[in-house]
């Protein structure tokens, strides 16, 4: 336990922004306590071994349960609530030592105690998909499978007049209850370790992928997508869209406001259009005021509503500062995907369309036509290629 306390110690001095890693360090080192009362069980008196057991246990067990919560940034859990439910444990505790001795109702109360609190933070932990947080499912699994174990564990050993405690099993449960503690600790701090790699390398991929200033993909990781997006949807046969958006006069905001109004108009932007988009389409900036959306599973009449939309929300919700309000607007140009165009080319035709709409008056939107090589021929067209092709 004093191994794995020092290595978790170890792991938030190395990176102390992690949330929940402090907390968790704690929570390990709250069972220290859990392994010198075995040591001194057989000589100090039976209340003071009781006060520190189920003392330990609790505050281990409820601190890794407000260390998931920070971890994953949900609302803190009251202190109230984990004052209140280690007071009613250490008097029932209490009240089945020194009134009403029974070793089999007091190890009842303490095992579903600590089986609920594990398990409600393995299902505080899964969430977020396996797949993008393989450690938060691990973790939930030890902690889960640790909480079974704890409520199950009184019913395994028949808590009773002539179950758990007496004097042919206690020695064997003993061991089984403290190997199984010892499995699970290791385990769980093993995973915390791997929880707090899994988040350095979401920061470390969130740097490399998103733009500093607005947190929009960047460029390159932008165009990844729009690539990956174009692949699917040539396999799976479903249309994409994209818009490209430019904020007008954005050399005016920053010659009259300052740049400081001009980073805070970007990232306005960027907070209008998410909230404007669906779930699954993906916003990044190309450059200075130039932004691109991808929209997947959308025809070009679709992504035109959608622009629209936006267009209309930015224009409604002016950026306020020092009292006064500034307006902005945006020139949004429209282009849907037509099978085999290359990503660079639809992406070109989304950008004169964006141009068009500045030459137009800005303020709106523009929908690009469809590649040359995928407009109908006329009966003129089709006349010259039977003439050249002779059929």
């Amino acid at each position: 336990m004093l191994i794995m306390t020092v290595m978790l110690l170890a792991a938030w001095r190395m990176n102390p922004r992690i949330a929940g890693l402090k907390a968790w360090t704690l929570a390990f080192a709250c069972g220290l306590p859990i392994c010198l009362n075995l040591l001194w069980h057989d000589y100090a008196p039976e209340w003071l071994s009781v006060v520190f057991t189920q003392l330990s246990n609790f505050l281990l067990a409820w601190i890794n349960l407000l260390a998931c919560r920070r971890y994953l940034n949900l609302q803190r859990l009251p202190h109230s609530a984990g004052l209140s439910a280690m007071g009613m444990l250490l008097a029932t505790g209490m009240y089945f030592t020194l009134i009403q001795p029974n070793q089999g109702l007091r190890f009842l109360i303490l095992s579903t105690v600590l089986g609920i609190l594990f398990l409600l933070s393995a299902r505080t932990m899964a969430r977020g998909g396996p797949g993008l947080y393989p450690a938060r499912y691990l973790y939930a699994l030890c902690c889960g499978g640790h909480g079974v174990f704890l409520l199950s564990r009184p019913w395994l050993f028949q808590v009773g007049r002539n179950g758990l405690f007496n004097s042919e099993q206690i020695l064997v449960v003993s061991h089984l209850v403290v190997i199984e503690a010892i499995v699970a600790l290791v385990l769980l701090g093993f995973c915390v370790v791997m929880l707090a790699n899994e988040q350095v390398t979401l920061a470390l991929k969130q740097m490399a992928d998103r733009d500093p200033l607005t947190g929009a993909y960047n460029r390159r990781a932008f165009m990844s997508t729009l690539e990956k997006a174009t692949l699917y949807a040539s396999r799976l046969a479903f249309p994409v869209s994209v818009l490209l958006i430019d904020l007008d006069h954005f050399k005016r905001i920053n010659d009259t406001w300052g740049h400081q109004r001009g980073d805070d108009a970007l990232r306005h932007v960027v907070r209008v259009a998410q909230d404007c988009l669906r779930e699954g389409d993906i916003l990044g900036r190309m450059g200075g005021e130039e932004f691109a959306i991808v929209l997947p599973n959308a025809t070009q009449q679709e992504a035109e509503h959608i622009a629209n939309r936006l267009r209309q929300a930015i224009e409604a919700q002016p950026l306020q500062y020092a009292g006064a309000a500034l307006s902005l607007t945006t020139s949004i140009g429209v282009a849907g995907w037509q099978p085999p165009e290359k990503p660079d080319s639809l992406l070109h035709r989304a950008d004169e369309a964006m141009y068009q709409a500045k030459r137009l008056g800005r303020n709106c939107v523009v929908t690009a036509p469809q590649p040359a090589s995928q407009l109908p021929m006329d009966d003129a067209a089709i006349a010259q290629c039977v003439l050249l092709t002779g059929r």
